[in-house]
């Protein structure tokens, strides 16, 4: 709960990140509770059961949930946990997709881009850069520790993601044909002068069309030196 990629998915996603005191398990006797429960019945009825798959633990948990644990009735509160549920005011807000959540539990970083190739480095592999981004000397990304394959190119300024990012395939690259880059520059093209601007014609139009006198008069230093 203290990974990077956690702190900062639960702070995009709004959620308040309060963590418990490292070995008091009484701050978190809710969470307590029901492992206390899960080791001591639902446990206990799988053990006879031969050939335990991933699949087969996940629907009796499922089951075990639904119409034991959420329906017994609660020593304390005296309702079962859905009926608590239900009666209390509803704070819950729609799950985004497996996509979204994918994106917001990563970690942001920065590399720089190696000009000859356009890559950079993430623990070890090297990934390409798209040729569009090219003339970045800093790239910032968001990746997880545990998975790769998602990584993707993000705006610094905004957080938005731009593309994402593949490992270099070293063999494609040595027998792809490559078109000719126009050279990077920092100057500005500058556009002929055509005349007035579009915008700076329309804005006297409107103001003539107002019929308003000017702002100010023209001041004739000859006739104020006769006054």
């Amino acid at each position: 709960m203290i990974a990077d990629e956690v702190i900062e998915g639960l702070s995009r996603l709004g959620v308040v990140h309060k963590k418990t005191l490292a070995f008091s398990p009484w701050q978190n006797g809710k969470a307590e509770a029901m492992w206390g429960q899960v080791e001591g019945r639902l446990m206990a009825m799988l053990k006879n059961v031969p050939d335990l798959t991933l699949d087969f633990l996940n629907e009796v948990t499922q089951a075990w949930l639904e119409f034991e644990y959420n329906r017994k009735k609660h020593d304390e509160t005296g309702q079962p946990p859905i009926d608590r549920f239900l009666a209390g005011p509803s704070v819950s807000r729609r799950c985004p997709d497996s996509a979204a959540l994918r994106l917001a539990f990563t970690k942001t970083d920065s590399r720089t881009q190696r000009r000859s190739d356009g890559t950079i480095v993430i623990r070890g592999r090297r990934f390409e850069i798209p040729n569009r981004y090219r003339h970045f000397r800093q790239v910032e990304i968001r990746y997880a520790d545990w998975d790769l394959s998602h990584v993707h190119l993000v705006d610094e300024r905004t957080g938005q993601p731009l593309c994402r990012v593949f490992p270099q395939d070293k063999a494609a690259n040595a027998s792809g044909l490559r078109r000719s880059l126009e050279p990077i520059t920092d100057e500005c093209p500058m556009l002929p002068a055509q005349g007035m601007p579009p915008l700076l014609a329309q804005l006297l139009d409107q103001q003539a069309a107002t019929g308003l006198p000017p702002a100010y008069l023209p001041k004739n230093d000859d006739d104020s030196e006769n006054q």
